[in-house]
């Protein structure tokens, strides 16, 4: 036999065996055996496993195994007529409904997910984070209390005074300065947060657009400091879309400080006519300059109409 024959016979698939293949009802035993009652749906099809082993495959009708399938593999010894089970298992078919790829939760957590409780730890080797002050367990090569320069000392039989402050002592100033953080944005976290806010609240954002005015001119606008503080601010306008946000710059709305000014209200004048108060008329009233004045008649002189 040549070794072409031999590659052939290799590749060629498996032959159906006839005595697995007709033993249905035994397969459909096995299946409902193994499932629920009426979860066994409808025959599907055999399929060539090797030499005398067939699987056989039943529909899956229980809810939530869309396109699944009963698999349930029979064989049988050589130069045996007695059919055996192997095993039963539920398999998902070519269009089947499965679950999808799981992915770890550090990829899945969105800003916003985390609820009070919650703990959220970061890897040691975080990108956005680096040391927040140096000083490590062991000292630089060249340092006065290094193990190349203790043994050179030790050889040579001299002695000296380090002046290389220790890991406490660093500690000590960064807890003076305020800066005590074991660790702190790297370049990288400073980067990526820019680009977060820039994209929430930048100048490309349909409000800045339709703003009369930047950020950078509002007295709304807190200022942040560090390397961040030259492009970021916070907003504290109560009215405005951003309030308590970092915005950067070149961000607006319609809050602006300087974007119009609001007239004072105009004072009405005085009433013409005041019709609320009551009109003074006096009983006895002066007479006039140039008028002639008029004196009552003396009883005495009047004439009596007799002599």
């Amino acid at each position: 036999m040549s070794a072409a024959t031999t590659r052939s016979r290799a590749r060629r698939a498996p032959a159906l065996d006839r005595l697995c293949a007709e033993a249905v009802d035994l397969a459909r035993e096995a299946a409902e055996e193994a499932a629920a009652p009426g979860v066994v749906g409808e025959y599907v099809e055999a399929v060539a496993e090797g030499d005398r082993v067939v699987t056989h495959f039943f529909e899956c009708a229980e809810p939530g195994y869309r396109g699944w399938r009963w698999a349930v593999t029979l064989t049988r010894a050589s130069r045996a007529k007695n059919v055996t089970l192997d095993e039963t298992v539920l398999l998902p078919g070519p269009d089947a409904l499965l679950a999808p790829e799981w992915v770890p939760w550090s990829e899945r957590l969105r800003p916003g997910d985390m609820g009070p409780g919650d703990l959220l730890p970061t890897e040691a080797d975080d990108l956005r984070l680096e040391p927040g002050y140096t000083g490590e367990d062991e000292p630089l090569p060249n340092s006065a209390v290094s193990e190349e320069m203790t043994d050179r000392a030790d050889a040579e039989d001299a002695e000296f005074v380090s002046r290389t402050p220790s890991r406490g002592a660093i500690a000590a100033v960064a807890d003076e300065l305020g800066v005590r953080r074991a660790r702190v944005l790297s370049r990288y976290g400073l980067h990526v947060a820019a680009d977060r806010w820039e994209e929430a609240y930048g100048a490309k954002t349909p409000m800045a657009q339709a703003a009369p005015a930047s950020c950078v001119s509002c007295g709304f606008l807190m200022a942040i400091g560090g390397s961040l503080g030259q492009a970021f601010g916070v907003c504290a306008n109560e009215y405005s879309p951003a309030d308590g946000r970092v915005v950067s710059l070149q961000y607006g709305c319609g809050g602006h400080s300087e974007a119009a000014v609001m007239p004072k209200p105009p004072r009405p004048a005085g009433p013409v006519l005041d019709s609320m108060a009551a009109d003074e008329f006096p009983l006895h009233p002066t007479p006039s300059p140039g008028s002639v004045p008029t004196t009552s008649p003396d009883p005495s002189s009047d004439d009596l109409g007799h002599s």
